[in-house]
């Protein structure tokens, strides 16, 4: 069992070392003390960061910049007497601020998560980087 966690803490480790450097993009991670996470040994926080990085692609992958779309038909009146009139809604929404604000808090936990795995010299976290490094 311990050969078991110990081949899944390398594998995942070796994934994410790989991976160096998550870029933000224009997403400014919102601040979480990394005494959150003091109480995590090596092993749980490398759970919890690869936790923390399926949010984050979940969240980059939302297709939540669509807006509703759809054809109304009605009746208007007006001192013109009674017309049809037809209304089409399509597009998309430019309004991302839910998802910047997930991904905020989600690029903050996992920049508090490098950072007490730094305080407790966890080897998962040799060559990544966090915001403003």
């Amino acid at each position: 069992m311990k050969t078991l966690a110990t081949a899944t803490l390398l594998a995942t480790t070796g994934i994410f070392g790989l991976s160096g450097c998550a870029s933000t993009g224009n997403v400014t991670p919102q601040y979480v003390p990394p005494s959150t996470y003091q109480s995590y040994d090596c092993q749980a926080l490398n759970q919890e960061y690869a936790r923390v990085n399926r949010y984050v692609d979940a969240a980059l992958n939302e297709q939540s910049t669509l807006s509703s779309t759809g054809v109304g038909i009605g009746v208007s009146a007006g001192s013109w007497g009674i017309s049809p009139n037809i209304s089409f809604g399509l597009g998309k929404s430019e309004n991302t601020k839910a998802r910047d604000a997930k991904l905020s808090r989600l690029y903050g936990e996992r920049d508090a998560i490098v950072q007490s795995a730094r305080i407790q010299n966890c080897d998962f976290v040799d060559g990544i980087k966090i915001y403003g490094e």
